[in-house]
């Protein structure tokens, strides 16, 4: 058994995420957290809500509450969702805690002890109407390349230009809305990156070779570009506070550090939370510090692609930095976007399908299987209402939900509510058991690659060879002529119907339950079914009571896909 260790991206405060943001972090790593823990391995899945920023800031004075307010409300909220969609967290804390400011304070003071953390004076845009200095975030202005009137002073959101405070015109303050602001002078910390590109680059030569193109790639057009020393305080209300007993000017102006240097560290900080709540039994520490147990564990990282720079470079060079042996991460799994009709989800814009919405149409197990089977792995992917209806229909109602209803309908109908016994198996059932076996090793292997695309596709033939076994004994034609043979036929079909429960888990486990309950097995323990254990197909002996179980998957209609494409847009919308 192997110790592994799963964080996903933080999902950020302000608002509720929508599909591309689930596909891209934690819905992969629920999958492959569920997948390890079948497999008898020790996994420990973290996450949390990243709470720190002007976003959070300008997102709580929208809503009239303060910020602290707002986060716990949001942090419920997010949470909520993510319990609908069956996500299995250990633990999902938040990076307001108390515990992530501990060890980020600690993290800065070991930077500046090691000389990588110091102090320098910069020029900053300060409005005199709200009397402080404003982050990049809290300027709003005219775009000068494309003409729109709410870009950031980081960034355009319309264009997407890269920008700097004073590139915006007609600037003002996101705050108050005065355009009164002067440039002046104040001083902030620096991580200074630059003397540690050469580590860096040599723990990524060392850990990233096994990387996915997309997630290397990234990594090393940062280092060839040249690591910058980077400003990581901010001038806000709402953040982990510089400590006073090392930097006591600055903490007395209220300076807080920049969320991406806190946010990476609440994934230490969430796992202490989670070991608080039961410490005679969690220990954090095994997690993350190597000579505590950490050496052993097996760490993997699941985020889009935006993130990839900070989880590969930034992050790793902090880790570095504070010069003791926290675990640095082992596998970094990147994704591509999942966009809406050929353009951007969007947050702002409310474009696309959001979380909350996606679970008041359909269950979660439509949701999961349809972004797995077609996750941004290689390339982008585009969501489509069309592309959607068709993969439910296809896949979950067809291949997998048909098969299971029509085996169980019929066998209740002709033999009862045990299962048959029938004939002995014979040439038609070891040829299925060998390539049922084959397939499951394809999937397995998938899974052990974080191939999720292959996975799915694996699975559905898996579903697949189950109809074709049905259709090629056809056990509505036997019953007439061999009532042996019928029953043979459907009790090796439900043989198959425990298995997909089984190994179907961690894509659709709503599904798979309602699938493995239908058995009345008294010992139904097994977490898995190996390649070889599926040629048999006996796990489900004959005389065992069954139920038929409600519909796994509805259709949807034509008259459903209509008012999906007129509630949220469609092609005309890209």
């Amino acid at each position: 058994m192997s110790r592994h260790l799963i964080t996903s991206a933080l999902p950020y405060i302000n608002g509720i995420k929508h599909l591309g943001n689930m596909v891209g972090s934690m819905l992969p790593a629920d999958v492959y957290s569920r997948y390890l823990r079948q497999r008898g391995h020790d996994v420990l899945y973290i996450c949390a809500t990243d709470e720190h920023g002007t976003p959070a800031e300008l997102a709580a004075k929208e809503a009239g509450l303060s910020v602290a307010e707002f986060c716990a409300q949001a942090h419920d909220t997010q949470k909520a969702i993510y319990d609908g969609f069956q996500l299995a967290f250990d633990y999902f804390g938040r990076s307001s805690s108390q515990q992530n400011v501990e060890i980020t304070q600690h993290f800065a003071r070991k930077l500046k002890e090691n000389g990588f953390i110091e102090e320098r004076a910069i020029r900053q845009v300060f409005s005199v109407a709200d009397d402080r200095f404003l982050p990049d975030r809290y300027i709003v202005g005219t775009c000068p390349h494309c003409g729109y009137d709410k870009a950031r002073g980081d960034q355009c959101e319309n264009c997407t230009r890269v920008l700097d405070p004073t590139d915006l015109l007609e600037a003002r303050s996101a705050i108050s809305g005065s355009s009164d602001l002067e440039v002046r002078e104040t001083r902030h910390l620096f991580l200074l990156q630059s003397k540690l590109q050469g580590e860096v680059e040599e723990w990524i030569d060392r850990v990233g070779g096994e990387w996915p193109q997309l997630a290397s790639s990234i990594a090393r057009k940062w280092l060839t570009e040249g690591l910058h020393d980077r400003a990581i305080t901010r001038d806000l209300e709402w953040g982990v506070p510089v400590p006073a007993d090392t930097w006591p000017e600055l903490a007395a102006e209220g300076k807080v550090f920049y969320v991406w240097f806190d946010a990476p560290i609440e994934y230490i900080g969430a796992t202490k939370e989670w070991s608080d709540l039961d410490p005679a039994n969690r220990d954090w520490k095994s997690w993350w510090y190597e000579p505590e147990g950490a050496a052993d564990v097996r760490y993997t990282e699941f985020m889009g692609k935006d993130n990839v720079p900070f989880h590969t470079v930034m992050f790793p060079a902090t880790e570095l930095g504070v010069r003791e042996p926290w675990k640095k991460v082992d596998y970094v799994k990147a994704f591509n976007w999942l966009n809406y009709y050929g353009g951007k989800f969007s947050t702002s814009q409310r474009r696309g399908v959001f979380t909350h919405d996606a679970l008041e149409i359909l269950p979660a197990d439509y949701w999961r299987y349809f972004m797995m089977a077609n996750a941004p792995e290689s390339d982008d992917t585009s969501f489509t209402w069309e592309h959607f209806t068709a993969t439910v229909n296809k896949d979950l109602a067809d291949t997998l939900g048909n098969f299971v209803n029509r085996v169980l309908s019929f066998s209740r109908k002709r033999f009862g509510d045990d299962v048959p016994a029938g004939a002995a198996a014979g040439p038609a059932e070891a040829k299925l058991g060998g390539e049922i076996a084959g397939l499951l090793a394809e999937y397995e292997g998938h899974m052990e690659a974080l191939q999720f695309r292959k996975a799915a596709a694996s699975l559905r033939a898996l579903w697949s060879a189950g109809n074709s076994y049905l259709e090629e004994k056809a056990p509505w034609l036997e019953i007439k002529t061999d009532p042996e043979a019928a029953a043979l036929t459907l009790r090796t079909a439900m043989n198959l119907i425990h298995l997909y429960s089984v190994v179907s888990e961690p894509f659709i486990p709503s599904s798979a339950k309602a699938m493995r309950s239908a058995f009345a097995l008294s010992d139904d323990t097994a977490t898995w079914v190996t390649p070889e254990q599926a040629k048999a197909l006996d796990t489900v002996p004959a005389g065992t009571a069954f139920t038929v179980p409600p519909v796994l998957f509805a259709k949807i209609t034509d008259e459903d896909l209509e008012a999906y494409r007129e509630r949220f847009g469609g092609a005309d919308e890209a």
